[in-house]
Formats: C-alpha cells, sequence, structure tokens
C-alpha cells in the first residue's frame, strides 16, 4: 500500500486512509470502530479489491511511427504541396486536409516541417498557439503519445 494518512478531527471522529493505485478507501468512526476495521482490513480489503476490479482503466493509445529508408540513406521525408495561406492557422487545416494529415495523427516537428517544405514558416510560439486554438474551437484533436502531442483533423458530426 503505497501511502497511508492517519487522521483524527477536533470532534473524536478518526479516519484512516488507504491509497492503491488510483482508487482510495478512507474509513471513519471513533477510534475503537477504527482501529477494530483496521485489525479486520486483510479480510476486507479481498472485497474492496473485488469493488474496484469491474471498474475499467485508463486505456493509452501507442502511436508507432515507421520510418522509411530514402536512397540517400536518410528517412524518406513526402510532404503534400499546399497553396499558400493567408495565416498560420490556414496553413495548418490546409496540411491536415491532405491525405498525409488524413493518414494518421501528426506530431508538432511533423507538421512543421511539412509547411516549411511549403516555404512556410512560423515562430514556435505562434505556431503552437495556433494548434491550440484550432483545438478549442474543435477543427483539430489533439492527444498525448509517447512521442509527444499529435494532431489531426476534427471529424464533423453529421446533424442529419
Amino acid at each position: 500500500m503505497p501511502s497511508r494518512m492517519v487522521k483524527e478531527a477536533q470532534s473524536g471522529s478518526f479516519a484512516f486512509r488507504v491509497r492503491m493505485g488510483e482508487y482510495e478507501v478512507e474509513i471513519n468512526g471513533n477510534h475503537e470502530e477504527v482501529l477494530k476495521t483496521i485489525k479486520e482490513l486483510p479480510s476486507l480489503m479481498g472485497d474492496v479489491y473485488k469493488a474496484f476490479e469491474g471498474l475499467k482503466p485508463r486505456t493509452m493509445a501507442t502511436l508507432t511511427v515507421k520510418k522509411a529508408a530514402a536512397k540517400g540513406g536518410g528517412p524518406a521525408r513526402k510532404y503534400p504541396k499546399i497553396l499558400r495561406a493567408k495565416n498560420c492557422s490556414e496553413a495548418v487545416l490546409n496540411i491536415l486536409e491532405t491525405d498525409w494529415g488524413k493518414w494518421r495523427p501528426r506530431t508538432v516537428s511533423e507538421l512543421k516541417e511539412a509547411l516549411k517544405a511549403n516555404g512556410l514558416r512560423y515562430p514556435g510560439r505562434t505556431f503552437t498557439g495556433v494548434l491550440t486554438g484550432l483545438v478549442k474551437k474543435g477543427k483539430v484533436r489533439r492527444w498525448k503519445t509517447d512521442a509527444g502531442y499529435v494532431y489531426i483533423l476534427a471529424e464533423e458530426e453529421n446533424l442529419a
């Protein structure tokens, strides 16, 4: 049991808290009742574990990126061509609307490289701020992976 906390309130009540992973159990009562329950804790923990067993743990997505070797020995880099954009936001959306952008979620560095290949360069803070704004507007989806945050065009809901 990674962490335990015992506290006694001014009103004479007594509490014992046990944390197991993401779950926490607290026993409250007077001092004698709590100590008696703690002695029974080994048998109770089996029941507590069974109670939490049915709950699903948080799922994690794993993103594996494979790079094909180019003739020159370096990684192959093919980025889509896009039309000139009025601003950074439009440029990001244009990149993500291509087959390259729809194929799989892209990292910040991949998006920057794709824009750079199209002759578009934006300062880092501007670029990340635009990405955050697009996420807040619901135009782009973002989640964290081992490689960092990845971005993909948000699917529009059909209201039919």
